[in-house]
């Protein structure tokens, strides 16, 4: 079973849950809308070849990324900035990062699926055995 402890570390989300309280959701929820638009800021200074355009929403991707243990995410999100500011002393645009955008983006997909598993309780329930409108595989139980 995959439980993502290889893009989040559980231990640094529980320890930020337990310190944020009640406005952990309320706070977790502003980091999906700050970093979804993060992520199209990202992608769309690698589409205009805009250098400078990386560096911040990737240096604030990183930086709320960790605040909730997104350590994967994170680390790609750092590389970026780096990179770039590296990219734009030497005057060039930062075209070796392409790879690690796409890896981004798919980071990001898995770390939301994660931290809804992890806050929704629909989402982490196990379904019940039938359910409404399946048949129940012991129904002739008790019967004669």
């Amino acid at each position: 079973m995959d439980d993502g402890s290889d893009i989040i570390d559980w231990g640094y989300f529980e320890k930020s849950r337990a310190e944020l309280g009640p406005g952990f959701i309320r706070i977790l929820t502003y980091f999906r809308e700050d970093g979804a638009k993060s992520l199209f800021d990202i992608e769309q200074a690698m589409h205009e070849h805009n250098t400078v355009a990386l560096v911040i929403p990737a240096h604030t991707l990183k930086g709320e990324s960790r605040q909730f243990g997104a350590e994967a995410l994170a680390v790609v999100a750092e590389k970026i900035e780096q990179v770039a500011r590296t990219c734009i002393e030497t005057h060039r645009f930062p075209d070796e990062l392409i790879p690690d955008v796409v890896e981004l983006r798919r980071l990001w997909s898995r770390t939301s699926e994660l931290f809804d598993k992890a806050t929704n309780p629909l989402q982490s329930r196990a379904p019940m055995a039938g359910g409404f409108g399946k048949k129940i595989a012991n129904q002739g139980f008790g019967r004669i």
